[in-house]
């Protein structure tokens, strides 16, 4: 992945995180009954984590620091390598889970979750992002 396709996918994160803090004013009795508000949120959050995960496996590439089998692979990785903190590898790994759910399980969704991790997790999710850059800027 060249530097521009990493901007491109930084680009498009920060919009997507734009959009998903603007459905966070939305309340709770609009955003569970509005197929358009928790659909979208849904999609959005699943877009950001897609980009997380091209990023991330881009770094563990280009740092050559394992194989990836699956996404839950990328944190460890990047983890093992000094590029992530616990923290920071055991919050991707969750949201590599609720994303597996959004996608596989779309029947089940439980939109009480997805209403939290919008009010709750986008700070998370820039973070992940920061430290991918960085770790970018420094391989």
């Amino acid at each position: 992945m060249t530097d521009d396709v990493f901007e491109r996918r930084t680009r498009r994160f920060l919009e997507t995180l734009e959009i998903l803090e603007r459905l966070q004013h939305t309340s709770w009795e609009r955003f569970s009954t509005d197929p358009e508000k928790y659909g979208s949120a849904e999609r959005f959050l699943q877009v950001a984590v897609e980009i997380l995960d091209d990023l991330g496996a881009h770094l563990v590439a280009r740092l050559g620091v394992g194989p990836i089998e699956r996404y839950r692979d990328i944190p460890d990785r990047l983890f093992d390598a000094g590029r992530l903190s616990e923290q920071q590898a055991a919050v991707w790994r969750r949201v590599i889970g609720f994303r597996n759910v959004i996608v596989h399980n779309y029947l089940d969704v439980d939109r009480a979750i997805v209403f939290d991790i919008l009010q709750h997790a986008l700070d998370d999710l820039r973070e992940l992002h920061r430290a991918l850059v960085e770790a970018q800027a420094t391989s």
